[in-house]
């Protein structure tokens, strides 16, 4: 029996000929990732272990990125604890404010992660590097604990889902459009503890952006991970930004699959998700109401990069926010805030009316740089919509593309770039 693209590296990794799915497997881990939030208490966990020391402070990355700058004394504790950590351990690969990013946007960047890597991380959108043709996926922060101690993870071996990606997608569709459509498809829950593989011709039309933002949401679908073949513009990639090897791992031709789906990118449209689940979905075709927006957020770890703004820019520039609504644009590390003002990104989103953040995921966990009050309504590029996610209980959360979310900010509701062009605005 043949095996799938992530059988083969979580074979690798254990040292083992083949596995099969539902098999108990322990691997050796190449990178093992925290955050704010998360590794206080994996390193209070380790504490209880009285274990002296990391397995390799090279292959730990601490990144401060939710509340920071610190937003409160809680967070300015919680970054204490993880700061004296990291330096205690001499971590190599420690991000605090001046070198930081989102997370998921600057492993990559910063060339920690490359194809035929297991890497587990204390944040649920670790499966983002699955786009380099890893194996990455989100643990708690015990795991993270055993993890960072021993260099090493139980993972049971998931079976697969094949999404098989033909035709090329029009120009205001995105990754975040494809991603959306497939969780609409399926349900929150229908890649549950499986890996979700992408294949096809279609995706030498996808971006590295757009494929870091389709792995990044498959943990949405109940994904265990997500993950893309390696192809040249992956390579290309790993070569600009990392001096790491890379291993790649090919499917067999037998390999088994319990569902397979054929999705022609050329068909979709671009994709709103309503409150309150991300699999709520629909085209901006079938909006037919006016839903009025207070608020739009283009940023997060799903769709911060450089893409991403730079497609915000080229409907925002010559246009203004509407009156009334709040756009906050977050480049999602110093190197692409870096990239946008040289640019003139920047210049474009502030003469817009838009405002733009120090690289943080704040907003999209509810955390800081845009709350939402009771009955407000966010259109976002983040990846949750969950009742309160980023404010209030009665607020709102819609997820949408950058293009869909500049375009609402311009309208001041939820808009498809076409209806600009219409209405020559």
């Amino acid at each position: 029996m043949g095996m799938t693209m992530t059988q083969k590296i979580l074979a690798a990794a254990a040292g083992l000929e083949t596995v099969e799915a539902g098999q108990l497997i322990e691997a050796k881990l190449d990178l093992v990732l925290g955050n704010d939030i998360t590794s206080p208490v994996a390193i209070h966990e380790m504490e209880k272990f009285q274990k002296d020391g990391v397995f390799d402070k090279d292959k730990i990355a601490l990144v401060m990125d939710h509340f920071i700058p610190n937003k409160d004394i809680k967070s300015a504790e919680h970054c204490k604890c993880v700061r004296e950590f990291a330096c205690r351990h001499e971590i190599t690969n420690y991000f605090d404010v001046g070198q930081m990013g989102i997370e998921h946007a600057l492993l990559p960047e910063q060339g920690l992660t490359v194809a035929g890597d297991v890497i587990i991380g204390a944040d649920s959108h670790t499966c983002t590097y699955g786009a380099l043709g890893a194996f990455s996926t989100g643990v708690g922060s015990t795991d993270m604990a055993a993890g960072m101690a021993t260099g090493k993870a139980w993972f049971k071996v998931p079976s697969a889902i094949r999404f098989r990606l033909t035709g090329r997608p029009s120009k205001w569709v995105s990754g975040k459009d494809v991603i959306l459509h497939i969780i609409g498809m399926i349900g929150v829950d229908g890649a549950l503890y499986k890996s979700m593989e992408f294949t096809g011709d279609g995706i030498r039309h996808l971006s590295m952006d757009d494929r870091f933002t389709i792995a990044n949401m498959a943990i949405e679908a109940g994904g265990k991970n997500g993950i893309f073949p390696v192809d040249e513009l992956a390579v290309a990639y790993m070569k600009e930004h990392s001096k790491r090897p890379f291993r790649v791992f090919e499917a067999d031709e037998d390999a088994v699959y319990e569902e397979e789906y054929t999705i022609d990118l050329s068909t979709l449209r671009p994709t709103v998700a309503f409150p309150h689940l991300p699999e709520n979905t629909k085209t901006t075709d079938e909006i037919t109401e006016d839903i009025v927006i207070d608020q739009a957020v283009i940023g997060s770890c799903t769709n911060g990069r450089m893409d991403d703004l730079r497609t915000a820019a080229g409907i925002l520039k010559g246009r203004k926010v509407k009156k009334g609504v709040r756009c906050i644009i977050i480049p999602a590390t110093q190197a692409i805030y870096l990239q946008a003002m040289e640019e003139g990104l920047l210049r474009i989103f502030i003469e817009a009316g838009a405002v733009v953040s120090t690289p943080t995921c704040g907003p999209c966990l509810g955390g800081y740089m845009g709350i939402l009050a009771d009955k407000e309504r966010c259109i976002s590029t983040t990846n949750r919509n969950f009742v309160g996610r980023m404010g209030h209980v009665g607020s709102e959360v819609y997820l949408a593309s950058p293009a869909v979310a500049a375009a609402s900010a311009v309208t001041g509701k939820i808009s498809s770039p076409e209806e600009l062009q219409e209405v020559g605005e």
